[in-house]
């Protein structure tokens, strides 16, 4: 049988916009609690931050943005961030979500690339200074009319200049914009060459955030803590827009990922459900403090980013109570699930599989160098078609050309597998397979047999550069507070006769942390790099 699967078309898609589903949900649980920045306090009722939401409406329309406009964000979690993710989608203003660890150059490109005409920010987070490099980039970026910043009076005198606009005009703003109109802008992370814009309609992003909790079963009494950042998909789509297609509250632990604010959180607000990338739950795991947090609230959640290692799956349900939490894979250019694993699945699929087709989607998995689609359990290339993939990448037709084919199929780089029983797995990405003397290797299948040593935490196989075999395998591994460091002999000990010996780690390297993009993914271009400058080759 064909590695080809396609998903359930109940319920329909959802043929509205974004401003519409959130007024609907407003109407329908105006008194229920929509959201909770734990940090400050602050709470809003739905129809309060309906009333915030056009109140800021009004004030980007005062400042002279027009439908289709691009307006940009920089700023870690926060209210404000969600309340203009909602305006703008009530205006027709396109948002773009700018990286809250973008530097200047990179800032400045996504800033010219966009033609952003405004930004709206925060003064500084973390070691970032944004007030000193949007100043110094200021010669550099000519569209950028107007700069507001989220924690000085500039948000008061946005608020307060909306006051003149009526509430008719956001009204008609609201009534102009359709539902396949480009709405959001995400830059993906490019491990070559510039970012590039993942261009998103209204259809795109509100319907993968719906049917993605739609999956996970949220409802408006649920609460759903998220510690991911709402710059990217994660956050802003399956967190964000899930909830508000559900009326389910969204809870804001903190601006950045922080296990232990994370955990309180869970506790004190009675979250229902949680998301994360492994890592995150991991070092929720591994904290001090782990045990004294009541976690008896929680019920589901999602893990996506990568594949759930099984003990950290295992701790997921027995002991933060998360029986049933799903399993997502996508990518930004896709809204950006393409499968997930069901509430009811169980611990091998959680832990194995990536999950099966989404609901109004399509996958297949081809041969990269024929797009001949591939027989069950080979490995091929991952695709997906259907309403989940983007527009195209902003101002850039030939690379869009590259990624989505003439049948509308999105092209992933992700090498996977489809199962007889049509769940797939994900067993690294093209350009990340080992070929060692013409043997491929998928360092996702090591590092499950290294996952399973007590004495480890966490760990990534990569490729170094080798004389004889072109590329030879290092493992890179972080050892669990109180152990003692591996070295390459040790674990060659442990893994010798459980998989084929070509496959086995030449080098082990044991870090402090892993180099991460902003969403918590381990950057294995970076961790090459710093291996092969380690091991000197």
């Amino acid at each position: 049988m064909k590695s080809y699967e396609k998903g359930a078309v109940v319920p329909p898609l959802l043929s509205e916009t974004i401003g519409q589903s959130f007024e609907r949900t407003v109407a329908q649980y105006s008194g229920n609690e929509a959201l909770v920045e734990v940090a400050s306090g602050r709470r809003w009722t739905w129809a309060e931050l309906d009333r915030d939401v056009n109140d800021l409406a009004k004030g980007l329309v005062a400042a002279g943005l027009e439908k289709g406009d691009r307006l940009g964000i920089w700023a870690p979690n926060c209210a404000e961030w969600t309340l203009v993710q909602y305006a703008t989608a009530k205006i027709g203003v396109i948002l773009v979500n700018v990286n809250p660890a973008y530097r200047t150059h990179e800032f400045s490109y996504a800033v010219n690339h966009s033609g952003l005409r405004m930004l709206i920010t925060a003064s500084s987070f973390k070691s970032s200074d944004y007030r000193a490099m949007i100043e110094q980039a200021a010669d550099e970026t000519p569209s950028l009319e107007r700069v507001a910043y989220i924690d000085t009076d500039d948000w008061a005198h946005l608020i307060d200049s909306g006051r003149t606009v009526e509430n008719h005009v956001v009204a008609q703003r609201l009534a102009d914009t359709m539902p396949d109109d480009p709405i959001n802008i995400q830059y993906t992370s490019g491990t070559t060459g510039y970012p590039k814009g993942a261009t998103l309609s209204h259809r795109n992003i509100l319907n993968n955030g719906y049917f993605t909790t739609e999956l996970i079963r949220l409802g408006p009494d649920d609460r759903l803590c998220i510690p991911v950042p709402f710059y990217h998909c994660f956050g802003m789509v399956m967190g964000s827009l899930g909830c508000v297609s559900h009326g389910t509250t969204i809870v804001i632990p903190s601006p950045g990922f922080d296990a232990e604010a994370t955990l309180r959180a869970i506790t004190d607000e009675k979250c229902t459900a949680v998301y994360g990338v492994p890592t995150m739950f991991i070092a929720m795991q591994n904290h001090p403090t782990f045990g004294s947090h009541d976690l008896t609230s929680l019920r589901t959640g999602i893990m996506a980013g990568s594949v759930c290692p099984v003990d950290v799956m295992q701790r997921c349900i027995e002991d933060m109570n998360l029986t049933e939490i799903s399993i997502a894979y996508g990518m930004t250019e896709t809204s950006p699930v393409s499968c997930q694993t069901r509430a009811n699945d169980d611990v091998e699929r959680r832990t194995a599989t990536i999950g099966r087709v989404h609901p109004h989607l399509e996958v297949k998995i081809v041969d990269p160098s024929t797009g001949d689609t591939v027989e069950r359990d080979q490995t091929g290339e991952f695709c997906t078609r259907g309403y989940s993939v983007m527009l195209g990448y902003w101002n850039d037709e030939e690379k869009t050309r590259e990624a989505i084919d003439a049948d509308g199929w999105m092209h992933t780089g992700d090498l996977g597998v489809m199962r007889e029983d049509g769940y797939c797995t994900i067993v690294g990405r093209i350009k990340d397979m080992v070929i060692r003397g013409g043997e491929n290797i998928y360092p996702r299948e090591i590092e499950e047999y290294l996952y399973s040593h007590p004495d480890i935490e966490d760990v990534q196989v990569i490729g170094v550069p080798d004389a004889k075999y072109g590329e030879e395998l290092c493992a890179c591994i972080k050892m669990k507070a109180g152990t003692k460091p591996l070295d390459a002999p040790a674990i060659r000990a442990f893994i010798n006769g459980k998989i084929a010996r070509y496959k086995i780690p030449v080098y082990v390297i044991v870090v402090d942390e892993f180099p991460t993009t902003v969403t918590g993914k381990i950057r294995k271009n970076q961790l090459r790099e710093e291996a092969s400058t380690v091991l000197g080759l």
